[in-house]
């Protein structure tokens, strides 16, 4: 199943922000986008928050939560904001401990896009469709 959180990049792009597959979810690179402006220009660690946050959402729409996630993937356009992206994470999957990814890219989507992430939730009980 395929849903959409409305995100402008989702149409213009043509994907979805969370595609469920038998017990897998996945939530596709989601920023601090929040109806149509980059939330918290400037900060890594809220950017970092509220991608999550919506990246979350996606999941429970599919059936899963947080304790499920197995995977996420940070991108930031700067190592140095690591700090930041990395504490978000922390406070998000410390109990949790996914495997993670973190890689510096030149850019992102708008300038003022510091951190994308990505999620991977597994669940074998999960539900099979995303509502």
């Amino acid at each position: 199943m395929r849903i959409s959180t409305g995100g402008p990049w989702e149409e213009k792009v043509g994907y979805s922000r969370a595609v469920s597959a038998g017990p897998w979810a996945l939530v596709a690179g989601t920023t601090s986008t929040v109806d149509g402006a980059v939330a918290h220009v400037g900060d890594a660690y809220r950017q970092t928050l509220t991608a999550f946050g919506i990246a979350l959402e996606a999941l429970e729409r599919c059936g899963c939560g947080a304790a499920d996630v197995v995977q996420t993937r940070m991108y930031v356009t700067d190592m140095a904001l690591l700090e930041g992206a990395g504490r978000a994470h922390r406070e998000l999957f410390g109990d949790v401990r996914p495997v993670n990814t973190t890689v510096a890219v030149a850019a992102l989507a708008h300038p003022d896009h510091l951190v994308e992430v990505e999620v991977a939730a597994y669940r074998e009980t999960r539900t099979e469709t995303c509502s």
